[in-house]
């Protein structure tokens, strides 16, 4: 019997697959489309860990995390102690100096790193959480929620952010908490814009209103269907928020506006202000925590940057260079296709 009058045959041609079992047939084809959703899980992550920017952000930021955990290794003991003679230099005995006080700059440092991590991840957290809520709702509610919280958003951004600053810490009791409080009230309105223009443009998309259809209720249409498809500027503000948080506590600090009994960069750099470093050039005693501050916005700048070229197809670098004369490469599957077309045809014939 002929190819043409097997339909069986021409049924498996006309697939683009090869009769009996062959190497091309669908049960091959299987194994690798039950794959595909795990690649899909997984391809933000091995993107990140691809991306050269993200890697190195990522490096520095385990660093700090690892020297802020193992503090009472690193720097035993209580570093507010005085630890030798003042103001001196870096040398072998005090890697980065001593303060006027004699304290250990190192110590200090280390134990700093604790709390100025914690505050800006928890502020980050906090304020990125609240312009979630507030973008969501704004943007699938809409009307009235949306001018009531657009209102809202719009006079926390008109105020200006520094002198908000600086009369909500002088007048609530000094603490960690406190300046929490302070820098989420002062810190979630611009999230909140950022990521109620973001839901906007994907409340308007066919599977929301298939959803609206179906009767599903409104919060879980948000969480479940929203927000999946804001990963990335989600991941993009939390890193933003966390910059902020860290600059601004140190910043409230710096003013002695913050809790100055803890141990921070931002009272660190309060206390070589108070005891003249600048003036008496005791450069290492100011420059270390302004460092620190600086390596940790630039790694987490550097792991945004990774976000946004992962999740972003026109800002990725393609792998190799090409020419204008250099062929196009064919897929093996349109090759299949193709021959199958001519098999046919022969067929036919």
């Amino acid at each position: 019997m002929s190819l043409a009058q097997d339909p069986r045959a021409m049924a498996e041609l006309d697939l683009g697959v090869a009769p009996d079992g062959a190497p091309g047939s669908h049960r091959d084809a299987a194994p690798a489309a039950a794959r595909r959703p795990r690649r899909a899980r997984s391809g933000l992550i091995h993107g990140l860990l691809s991306n050269a920017k993200a890697v190195t952000g990522l490096i520095i930021l385990a660093v700090f995390t690892l020297v802020a955990l193992l503090a009472p290794v690193i720097a035993p003991g209580d570093p507010t102690l005085i630890q030798g003679l003042g103001a001196q230099p870096p040398s072998a005995e005090h890697w980065f100096g001593t303060t006027a006080k004699g304290q250990d700059v190192f110590a200090l440092n280390v134990w700093g790193s604790r709390s100025s991590l914690f505050v800006g991840f928890v502020v980050g957290i906090a304020s990125t959480f609240v312009g979630l809520l507030v973008g969501l709702a704004s943007a699938y509610f809409g009307r009235a929620v949306d001018n009531l919280l657009s209102l809202v958003t719009n006079v926390f951004l008109l105020l200006p952010g520094l002198p908000l600053l600086v009369i909500l810490a002088a007048f609530l009791p000094q603490g960690l908490g406190t300046v929490i409080i302070v820098l989420v009230i002062t810190g979630w309105a611009g999230s909140a814009r950022v990521l109620r223009s973001q839901a906007l443009s994907i409340r308007g998309k066919d599977f929301v209103a298939a959803a609206q259809v179906t009767g599903e209720r409104g919060v879980r249409i948000m969480f479940r269907e929203i927000l999946p498809n804001m990963a990335s500027i989600v991941m993009s503000t939390l890193l933003a928020c966390v910059i902020f948080g860290i600059g601004a506590q140190a910043g409230l600090e710096f003013l002695g506006l913050g809790d100055i009994s803890t141990i921070s960069w931002g009272t660190n750099l309060y206390w070589a202000s108070n005891d003249g470093a600048l003036l008496t050039g005791a450069w290492w005693v100011f420059i270390p925590p302004g460092v620190c501050i600086a390596l940790v916005a630039f790694a987490l700048a550097l792991v945004n940057y990774g976000v946004d070229e992962t999740t972003n197809p026109r800002l990725r670098r393609p792998r190799r260079r090409t020419s204008p004369d250099e062929p196009t490469p064919v897929a093996a599957s349109v090759t299949g296709a193709a021959g199958a077309t001519e098999t046919r045809k022969g067929a036919r014939r």
